[in-house]
């Protein structure tokens, strides 16, 4: 009777892995996070009911096959299919989601065995120690190409620059409670970035180090274009900081363009006015591109707002290899 009530106490985990193409390495890393999963299970960390759930980005290959396949030969392999392509950070909000009806924690992590699954374990004792989140910090990127690397630095410094609250070098390795993910749920925005939402929940967090590998098989899914995207997706859902630096910029123009007027008159006063076009194309260039730059920034947030006013579904789950609890799902 003892033995059943220190089991019933154990928090239930959820692995939350989001697939997009990701036939070649599935196959590998999905025995890995099995294998981790029972361990946990081995030291008392976790309840036995723990799983791990894969979420189908609407993958082009036999990823959801591959992901069914699983499910069928052990209870401890879930997983859903989202009727279309909706990028990472949908599909990892549509993992989050629908585990929350049956984990009392979850650990969010990429499919390609870059991240250590060893840190899981630092993770879970982390969270019996009273944390609700812990993050999971790259120690160093020394996998990392040179580029990758400056793009990644430059990416962090400019979420800060805008004040975008973030973790540096974290990705969306973490554990998160059910309450924060309860909180979570509470967020409505459809431009999504979910590092810097998941410190907005507040609550006590921790930060958990480890090393990150090279990927172990496929090509990367996550290329320069979609870390610009990320970015704008972050610095126009968090910060109106672009808008007043242009409001900023925009005043000290003024400023500048007064005294031009003012030197302007009291030349041609002095008669010392001498007629040049190049000066006058190269304030009217720079002034036309101050104006066009405002007007784009302006513009993306406008967009953004237009996107957010429509309440568009952020996915919609077309299958599951499991009987879902409560409602179905796919109006988040």
């Amino acid at each position: 009777m003892e033995t059943q009530d220190t089991e019933r106490r154990l928090p239930t985990l959820c692995i939350v892995i989001p697939c997009y193409n990701e036939q070649e390495v599935l196959p590998i890393t999905a025995p890995q996070f099995k294998a981790e999963l029972d361990l946990l299970r081995e030291r008392g960390m976790i309840a036995p009911d723990s799983s791990i759930l894969f979420v189908n980005d609407g993958s082009s290959d036999t990823t959801w096959s591959i992901i069914e396949g699983l499910a069928a030969s052990n209870a401890a392999y879930r997983g859903i299919c989202l009727s279309r392509n909706r990028g990472h950070q949908n599909a990892l909000l549509a993992g989050l989601m629908e585990c929350r009806s049956f984990c009392d924690i979850c650990i969010s992590i990429d499919c390609d065995g870059q991240d250590d699954i060893a840190a899981m374990e630092e993770m879970v004792r982390a969270y019996l120690d009273g944390c609700d989140i812990v993050y999971g910090v790259r120690s160093s990127r020394e996998t990392d190409t040179f580029f990758k690397r400056t793009s990644a630095q430059a990416f962090y410094k400019l979420m800060s620059g805008m004040g975008v609250e973030t973790v540096y070098n974290h990705a969306d390795y973490r554990l998160l409670s059910r309450r924060v993910l309860d909180e979570l749920s509470r967020f409505e925005e459809v431009n999504l970035f979910l590092r810097g939402m998941v410190p907005l929940v507040g609550f006590k967090s921790t930060s958990v180090c480890y090393k990150r590998h090279e990927r172990i098989a496929g090509e990367s899914h996550y290329p320069l274009s979609k870390m610009i995207s990320l970015a704008l997706n972050g610095i126009t859902s968090l910060s109106v900081k672009p808008i007043r630096l242009i409001t900023g910029l925009g005043f000290i123009v003024s400023i500048i363009s007064f005294i031009g007027v003012i030197w302007a008159v009291v030349v041609s006063i002095l008669g010392h006015s001498v007629a040049g076009w190049a000066s006058m194309v190269s304030i009217v260039c720079f002034i036309g591109g101050i104006q066009l730059l405002g007007i784009g920034i302006v513009g993306e947030y406008v967009g953004r707002i237009y996107l957010e006013t429509k309440r568009r579904p952020r996915f919609i789950i077309s299958e599951r290899t499991f009987e879902a609890d409560g409602d179905d799902g796919e109006n988040r």
